[in-house]
């Protein structure tokens, strides 16, 4: 660990921090539908297709039509991407005649991609058309973003609102997610990756000759444009097997720098977003402050645990870190800080392979994708996320003084309770029962890459990342097998579906309450003593699901890494 290291993570922090403000003044606007300065463009073309839609921005829904409209909408995305992936081979812009996609890996990517997960079990530029990339994956990059933004917005409301029944309505806030957020900002990343060297082309893959007079294919595409909103909408899939390792994805210092901040901009934001409409800035500087801690805690013990490296080769005399898996150009502290940044932020893509992080390392991604990727989190669906933890912190601070719990002015009662804990539960149960049965499974047994714990980990790792809807991997899971592209699939859509609707429930119940005011014995929830209490009830919750599971995988790993042992 060096200073130029911390002064790197540092710098990253400080430009998050200082978009926060402005980044959520801007959003707080455009779901207020307030005049911005897009308006001019964008108005006419929102009213219109809201009129095209049947709809209107005066229009709210109760939270059940909130849910049905988006479970459809969501329901028929699945079915558009997996139809263009089984007709690629007979649709057009497919320059490289790729074939049609089989069945069980068309399902896993389209709920995959229609989740905000990205997992990808293909190599992008070996499998999937031009048009497969554009019309289905990037379209669905923007389109679950902006899912997840609603939902955030929709549960912001439930404590901005009082003695009401309607939370917003999907279809605006969906199209305002999208339009004046997610597509201005794209646009000028995609001309800043162009810039940068990235390549957006519709042109054939490129034949170039090499020094020894052999053929090679380069693969080119559409490139700048789904890596702009890949990393804006913390959805993480790459249009190149390798991810934001490749050089056409991520071409230097400057382009990684962009693609990291990307990944924390709206889901920091949010939280401001939330202070502003419930009236209390510090409300939401309360709950960045709780995500911050754990974000510097983790990067913390990765980058130690990689700039250590493994005891094995420093008795051979090779220090310097653990740089297998990495690449050169970002070295340890680049490669371990975006490794928290993207398992913290539900993103998924990578600039380094995970399963080659020493086992402290590699446990860092797993535990921040366990808690719920609360840390910042998903477009959206962080903030969400952090609100179930919030409400069950509440609860607790009632049972200890002995008052019915409340936040922001409204009650915490039994169907709340029900609801967060009916959210939280359902990640830990696709995570650990999915990697239970396949443990044992000799099909899926076969598929890992490296036996021991390791082996186990890469297991935990898949259905882990999926459950959470990060789409990370370690690498050595052979997961394209009818098995895991099945299972994985349905994990995915339990950790998106399964959490959504209790939220919207949560939103909807609170919406109906009346605000209670401020007395003295009201547990204050925008200082430092909130901030502790949310904190250890996420580790504590954590902990206590998946620290048995840690410890058959990462744990033993390390020990017997320090014991000399090696997989």
């Amino acid at each position: 660990m060096t200073l130029n290291g911390w002064l790197q993570i540092l710098l990253f922090c400080g430009i998050v921090l200082v978009l926060v403000k402005p980044l959520g003044g801007y959003m707080t606007r455009v779901f207020a539908g307030e005049r911005t300065f897009l308006s001019i463009v964008l108005g006419p073309l929102e009213r219109g297709l809201y009129r095209v839609a049947g709809t209107s921005e005066r229009e709210d829904q109760h939270w059940t039509s909130y849910a049905f409209s988006l479970l459809m909408f969501n329901l028929l995305g699945v079915f558009v991407l997996y139809a263009l992936q089984r007709l690629q081979a007979v649709l057009p812009y497919n320059p490289a005649g790729m074939a049609a996609v089989p069945s069980d890996l068309s399902f896993n990517t389209a709920t995959s991609f229609v989740t905000n997960t990205n997992w990808q079990n293909y190599g992008g530029e070996s499998t999937m058309s031009y048009l497969t990339q554009m019309a289905g994956f990037t379209v669905q990059n923007f389109l679950s973003a902006a899912t997840g933004m609603a939902i955030a917005i929709a549960l912001i409301r439930g404590f901005s609102r009082a003695s009401g029944k309607a939370i917003g309505n999907f279809w605006v806030d969906m199209t305002r997610s999208t339009f004046y957020i997610l597509l201005p900002i794209c646009i000028v990343m995609t001309l800043a990756f162009v810039y940068l060297g990235v390549p957006q082309t519709l042109g054939p893959y490129v034949t170039a000759t090499t020094l020894e007079g052999a053929q090679q294919t380069i693969a080119v595409g559409p490139v700048a444009s789904q890596l702009a909103i890949k990393m804006l909408g913390t959805n993480g899939g790459g249009f190149f097997n390798a991810n934001s390792a490749h050089p056409f994805e991520n071409p230097d210092a400057i382009s990684n720098l962009i693609q990291m901040v990307s990944i924390f901009a709206i889901g920091a934001a949010l939280t401001n977003v939330f202070g502003r409409m419930v009236g209390n800035q510090r409300q939401g500087w309360a709950i960045l402050a709780t995500m911050g801690i754990l974000f510097l805690v983790g990067v913390g013990v990765t980058y130690w645990a990689e700039a250590a490296g493994n005891p094995l080769m420093h008795a051979f005399g090779l220090g310097g870190g653990n740089m297998e898996g990495k690449e050169v150009r970002f070295g340890v502290v680049l490669s371990s800080l975006f490794a928290v940044i993207t398992t913290a932020a539900s993103c998924g893509a990578v600039n380094a392979m995970h399963g080659s992080f020493t086992a402290l390392g590699g446990l860092i991604p797993l535990i921040n994708m366990q808690l719920g990727e609360v840390i910042v989190g998903g477009v959206g669906a962080g903030f969400y996320g952090i609100v179930l933890f919030v409400i069950i912190a509440i609860f607790v601070a009632g049972l200890m003084v002995g008052r019915t719990p409340e936040y922001l002015g409204k009650k915490i009662e039994a169907k709340e309770m029900k609801m967060a804990i009916l959210a939280i539960l359902c990640l830990p149960t696709a995570m650990l029962i999915f990697t239970a049965i396949a443990s044992v499974l000799p099909s899926a047994v076969a598929a890992i890459g490296t036996a021991g714990p390791h082996g186990f980990s890469e297991i935990l790792y898949a259905y882990t990342s999926t459950a959470a809807n990060n789409g990370s991997a370690f690498g050595g899971l052979s997961g394209n097998t009818p098995w895991y592209n099945v299972t994985l699939g349905i994990s995915m859509l339990m950790g998106r579906f399964l959490v959504i609707i209790p939220a919207l429930a949560i939103a909807g119940s609170l919406v109906a309450k009346k605000r209670v005011p401020s007395s003295a014995g009201t547990f204050p929830t925008d200082g430092p003593l909130f901030v502790g209490l949310l904190v250890g009830t996420i580790v504590i919750v954590g902990g206590l699901t998946f620290f048995p599971a840690l410890a058959l995988g990462p744990v033993i790993e390390h020990l017997m890494m320090i014991a000399g042992q090696t997989f």
